[in-house]
């Protein structure tokens, strides 16, 4: 099962980028389950998933301060069709937080 993880600095009231873009599994075949998990280093970030549609679509996200842990963090499970994987977060709040996100393809 290929895993993609990292962690992306979130700038104040802004939204990151694609943080699966350049991935080796940013493109997914039809069939394929996807399982995402992600904290933050403090409250105020969301997430959002997209595969063909928003499967995920602004969530709150866990404030633990570090990477995720199976199965504790995870978000969404679920099988999608061929698509581009679109990852990203926001940070409602005044300063920089901490995305930390692991992706699980099966």
């Amino acid at each position: 099962m290929p895993t993609m993880q990292d962690s992306v600095s979130v700038a104040a009231n802004s939204v990151s980028t694609n943080v699966l873009a350049g991935q080796l599994y940013e493109f997914v075949p039809s069939g394929t389950r996807v399982a995402l998990s992600c904290t933050g280093s403090a409250t105020g970030l969301r997430a959002t998933l997209i595969a063909n549609i928003p499967v995920l679509n602004d969530q709150a996200i866990s404030l633990n301060n570090r990477f995720p842990l199976i199965p504790d963090d995870i978000l969404y499970t679920g099988v999608v069709r061929a698509c581009r994987l679109v990852l990203t977060s926001r940070n409602g709040t005044g300063g920089a937080l901490t995305f930390f996100w692991r992706v699980d393809l099966s």
